[in-house]
């Protein structure tokens, strides 16, 4: 005889909030173990379709493991190459840029000082790039730190690329009785594997023009802002914005308004062709998440987690949103955000099947 009263569904709902929000706060506290986690786990989702390529050609799990590590080693280093390079450009002509600040500033005074407005305190009180700019770049890069966390990301994701089979056998197993809820979940996963990936050539394609349209024009440290456009590029709506910022600051530096201009030209023919028609192309469908969810995301994992949260906040709530799905208590949350619709298939096909951790052969009939 059981005397635990039975909980209604209400109650079981407000239970799993309440620990919901214990786990979010405990994430909170450990945000630096988290982030090596997730990011990990997002990496993997990346790398797993190239795995799985090389392992359907013959190649063992270790060897295909091992390659695309490598790869992915040469691509990071080639990319660090071009920032230190950047950043050793830019500290290198300094006292050059000074100099530009300097020309320019003096052409605001005389601007606003032939209509009447004194800006002279307000000028001379800018402060020297010589000092600001080395100061910006130790602040944002703590070499060491940022190593030990490259090097527990790489060791970790290394580890679930050779696990990853193994684990989803071992999904297949506990869900073999239930092959409705393993399509949803290969689903689920293959759109996961197929936003980041599509995300991530979409950033490429943004980040090579960026730069290259820079270049052209003549703008220093063009490398390292095409860079950046890559790298924001996984922040929804701002990143972008974020990114060309210093582009911005640079052309006005050496050209003037006429500089500001022409980068801001660059910027909304960019976004135009490549953040509309390269991304539905290089889409497999379209992601139809609401943008006040893309917004909450984040704000929330940028204070949960910092920079990687923002980075791949839209990945993190659909891993969410997974777990959402699959708890009889939480599911109704999914329909309440709008995403519901990204459990449902499309014309009796799950999207992205190339990308799917489950291959749509493995899946039971219906």
């Amino acid at each position: 005889m059981s005397f635990a009263p039975t909980l209604t569904r209400t109650e079981r709902t407000l239970i799993l909030l309440g620990l919901a929000t214990i786990v979010i706060f405990g994430m909170k506290a450990g945000a630096s173990i988290v982030n090596i986690v997730l990011v990990s786990l997002i990496l993997t989702l990346l790398l797993y379709p190239a795995t799985r390529w090389l392992r359907e050609r013959g190649i063992p799990n270790a060897g295909a493991v091992g390659i695309v590590t490598v790869v992915a080693c040469l691509v990071i280093l080639l990319v660090l190459f071009l920032v230190v390079r950047s950043f050793d450009m830019i500290l290198t002509d300094l006292p050059q840029y000074q100099a530009e600040l300097t020309e320019r500033l003096a052409g605001l005074t005389a601007f606003f000082g032939a209509h009447g407005i004194d800006v002279t305190q307000m000028t001379s009180q800018m402060p020297s790039l010589v000092t600001v700019i080395p100061q910006i770049f130790s602040s944002l890069l703590n070499v060491g730190a940022a190593l030990m966390d490259l090097f527990f990301i790489a060791v970790t994701t290394i580890f679930m690329l050779l696990e990853a089979p193994a684990f989803i056998g071992r999904v297949e197993s506990l869900l073999k009785d239930q092959p409705e809820k393993l399509r949803q979940l290969s689903r689920m996963s293959g759109y996961i594997i197929d936003f980041i990936v599509v995300r991530t050539e979409t950033n490429l394609v943004h980040g090579v023009l960026f730069g290259g349209s820079l270049a052209l024009m003549g703008v220093h440290g063009a490398i390292l802002w095409g860079t950046l456009t890559f790298l924001l590029g996984y922040i929804p709506y701002i990143g972008l914005l974020i990114a060309a910022i210093p582009a911005l600051f640079f052309a006005w530096l050496q050209f003037g308004m006429w500089g500001v201009v022409a980068v801001v030209v660059v910027v909304c023919i960019l976004n135009l062709i490549v953040e509309n028609p390269v991304f539905s192309w290089l889409a497999a469908r379209k992601f139809e998440i609401p943008a006040l969810v893309v917004i909450l995301s984040v704000i929330f994992w940028g204070w949960l987690l910092g920079l990687a949260g923002m980075l791949f906040s839209v990945p993190f709530t659909l891993l969410v949103c997974i777990l959402f799905h699959f708890s009889d208590e939480l599911r109704w949350l999914n329909t309440l955000l709008g995403v519901g619709h990204l459990f449902e298939e499309k014309n009796g096909n799950p999207p992205g099947p190339d990308k799917n951790p489950l291959k749509p052969s493995d899946l039971p009939d219906k």
